[in-house]
C-alpha cells in the first residue's frame, strides 16, 4: 500500500556544520588578504595572459608545422635523387653507350652538351645526333640495311665518324666565317630551296615536298633548311678564300670577250677532264629536270638563246660559264667552261693543325 506524503509537513533543513567563530578584527584581517591575494588586471596580466592562452595553441600548432617542414625536406631530397639519376642516364647514355634514341636526342636538343671542340668553339652533342640519325634513317629505311649485324655494325661505326667529322668541321666553317665576315642570309636559303623545288628535285608541293625530306631522311622541312644553310655557309667560305679559282675563271672570260672560240677556251681552261677535249660539250641533253648538272647552271642555261654564253656561274663548288649549243624539244645541247674551287678541307686543315680539336666519344 502506498504511503501517501503530506505536502504541508514541515520539511527538516540539513543542519550545517558549525563554522569556528572569528572575531570581528581576524575576519577583517581575512578579508584583506584575500582581496589582496586576487589578481590585478593591468596592461602587463593582459599580456602575459594572452602569451599563455598562444603558448597552449602553439602546442597543437607545431606538430603541424613539423609535419610541413618534414614533407619539404623528403621532398628535396627526392628531387636531387632523381635529378642526380637522371644525369647520370642521361651522362651514360651519352658518352659511354652512345645512344641516338630520339628520347636522348630530344634531352641534347635542350641541354647544350658537348661532344667536342674545335678550337674555341664547342661542338654541340645535338649537331652530332642530327648528322648521325639522317644517315642511319636513310640506310635503314632506305637500303634496309640491319644496324644490328655484325656488317651493319662497322657500317654504323663509319657513319659515326662522319658525323663527327663533319659537326667539327662545321664548327671550324664558322670560325673561318666570322673572321671573313661571311654569312648565309634566309633570303639565300630561300632561293636556293626555290631552285631546288623548280626543277622538281624536291617535289612538286609543298606536301610532296615534306614527305620527301620525311621518307628519305627523316627530316622537316626546317631540318632541311637548316643543313642548306650550313652547306651554303660553306661554299661562300670557299669563295671568299680561293681567289685563285675566281682570277682563272675571269680569265676564261676575258678571253671569250676577246673573241676566242669557246671550244678552245674550254681545252685551255676548263678543269673538266672529260669535256674540255670536245670542247666543253656535255655529253647529253639537259632539260629542267636534269639532276647532273647543278641547279644554278641548268637555270641558267635555260635564260640563252642558241650561240649565247652566260656570265660566271658560282655553283658552290664550280664556277661555270656555259654556252648554248642547239634547243630542241625544251632540252638543251650546251658546253661549259669548269674551273673547280678547292676543298674547304683545304682551308680547314691549317685551322685544325694550329687548334686540334679534342673529341669527347670514341667512335672507333
Amino acid at each position: 500500500m502506498i504511503k501517501k506524503l503530506n505536502p504541508l509537513k514541515k520539511f527538516k533543513r540539513p543542519k550545517l556544520p558549525k563554522l569556528p567563530k572569528v572575531g570581528r578584527k581576524g575576519a577583517e584581517v581575512k578579508i584583506s588578504q584575500a582581496i589582496e591575494n586576487l589578481p590585478r588586471i593591468t596592461n602587463e596580466t593582459v599580456a602575459e595572459h594572452r602569451e599563455e592562452m598562444l603558448h597552449s595553441a602553439r602546442r597543437f600548432i607545431y606538430p603541424l608545422q613539423h609535419t610541413r617542414s618534414r614533407i619539404v625536406k623528403i621532398s628535396v631530397t627526392l628531387f636531387i635523387v632523381l635529378f642526380v639519376v637522371f644525369v647520370g642516364f642521361v651522362l651514360i647514355s651519352l658518352y659511354k653507350l652512345q645512344s641516338a634514341s630520339s628520347f636522348i636526342y630530344g634531352v641534347t636538343r635542350v641541354v647544350p652538351l658537348p661532344v667536342a671542340k674545335a678550337g674555341s668553339s664547342w661542338v654541340s652533342y645535338e649537331s652530332y645526333l642530327f648528322e648521325l640519325r639522317h644517315y642511319k634513317h636513310y640506310y635503314e629505311t632506305q637500303q634496309q640495311v640491319d644496324f644490328g649485324s655484325k656488317s651493319g655494325s662497322a657500317q654504323l661505326t663509319d657513319f659515326k665518324k662522319q658525323a663527327l667529322s663533319q659537326v667539327i668541321n662545321d664548327a671550324y666553317v664558322k670560325q673561318l666565317a666570322d673572321k671573313n665576315n661571311v654569312s648565309v642570309s634566309n633570303r639565300e636559303v630561300d632561293e636556293a630551296v626555290h631552285l631546288l623545288r623548280e626543277q622538281n628535285r624536291l617535289g612538286n608541293n609543298d606536301q610532296e615536298f615534306a614527305d620527301v625530306l620525311k621518307e628519305f631522311w627523316g627530316w622537316s622541312i626546317d631540318d632541311f633548311r637548316r643543313e642548306l644553310r650550313q652547306q651554303l655557309l660553306a661554299q661562300k667560305v670557299v669563295a671568299a678564300l680561293d681567289g685563285g679559282t675566281a682570277d682563272k675563271a675571269r680569265a676564261a672570260q676575258a678571253a671569250l670577250q676577246n673573241g676566242t672560240d669557246f671550244a678552245e677556251v674550254a681545252k685551255q681552261y676548263s678543269d673538266d677532264t672529260t669535256t674540255k677535249d670536245s670542247g666543253g660539250e656535255y655529253p647529253f641533253l639537259i632539260d629542267r629536270n636534269n639532276r647532273d648538272v647543278a641547279p644554278k647552271v641548268v637555270d641558267g642555261l635555260f635564260k640563252l638563246q642558241p650561240n649565247q654564253v652566260s656570265d660566271i656561274i658560282d655553283t658552290g663548288y664550280t664556277l661555270e660559264i656555259v654556252k648554248v649549243l642547239a634547243i630542241s624539244d625544251g632540252k638543251i645541247r650546251a658546253a661549259h667552261i669548269s674551273k673547280n674551287y678547292q676543298t674547304v678541307q683545304s682551308f680547314l686543315k691549317p685551322v685544325e693543325d694550329k687548334t686540334p680539336p679534342k673529341r669527347y666519344i670514341n667512335v672507333e
